[in-house]
């Protein structure tokens, strides 16, 4: 049961990642990229997106 949990907690959260790829304002080659990566590596490419991936486009005043 817990496994079932964990699985779904890490798919939201990978579905949350590829949504905000998909929303900023990076190339389309780094946003497939980042894609194809969170899908192959869900536990590893979700922290390594959530620390080096493509910011929204939120600007700085």
């Amino acid at each position: 049961m817990e496994y079932g949990i964990i699985g779904l907690l890490i798919l939201v959260l990978d579905i949350y990642a590829i949504i905000k790829v998909l929303g900023s304002g990076s190339s389309t080659g780094a946003k497939i990229l980042w894609v194809l990566g969170i899908l192959v590596f869900p536990v590893i490419g979700f922290v390594v997106w959530l620390i080096a991936g493509p910011r929204g486009t939120g600007r700085i005043a």
